[in-house]
């Protein structure tokens, strides 16, 4: 079956991005507890590049499945899991990047949407918040059950020329109701 990106973020409004996101159905990796474990011989680049043995994965409907199936594990590890099998996996960084931003309304009536190197769309709100470190001035956005996307830096400059517009004190930038302050943050 082939696969059919989604539509260019600014061609929809943020109630057809937020409905397209919600949509998005993804395998209950969480509830699946499989007894065979192994190595995946994968690595995630800090980049977002997907490896196997070494070389990069270049067919993005591959890279998309297995991000389907990527878990965060309780000890902050990262596992491929199927009901079968669990296979850790190397993360650089984080597993995904925010490779693209649209945003909608302003201050508080603001609604940012991202769109992640896997096509995925996820909207900044209570759920996925946005999170700036003190100790390195890389963003992040949560996208489901302790996995995270950096923003890539065409993404993070957008947002942070959004902020300083936003002129809020302290520095920050508002989503679907929910305030993430900049500056302070660890």
């Amino acid at each position: 079956m082939p696969y059919t990106p989604p539509p260019e973020l600014a061609s929809l409004s943020i109630a057809e991005i937020a409905e397209m996101a919600e949509a998005q159905k993804l395998p209950p990796v969480d509830q699946w507890d499989p007894q065979e474990t192994g190595d995946s011989e994968m690595r995630i680049a800090a980049d977002g590049t997907w490896y196997h043995q070494g070389d990069p994965i270049k067919r993005p409907a591959m890279v998309r499945a297995f991000s389907s199936i990527l878990r965060r594990e309780a000890d902050g590890s990262f596992a491929l899991v199927t009901p079968y099998q669990k296979l850790s996996i190397i993360v650089d960084d984080a597993p995904f990047v925010a490779v693209e931003l649209e945003s909608h309304g302003s201050g508080p009536d603001r609604t940012l949407a991202f769109r992640l190197n896997t096509d995925h769309l996820v909207v900044a709100n209570a759920d996925h918040p946005l999170r700036f470190g003190a100790d390195k001035p890389q963003p992040y956005l949560q996208v489901r059950n302790g996995l995270e996307a950096v923003l890539a830096r065409p993404v993070y400059y957008q947002l942070a020329e959004l902020a300083l517009d936003d002129a809020a004190d302290p520095i920050g930038i508002w989503s679907a109701g929910t305030f993430f302050p900049i500056e302070g943050q660890s």
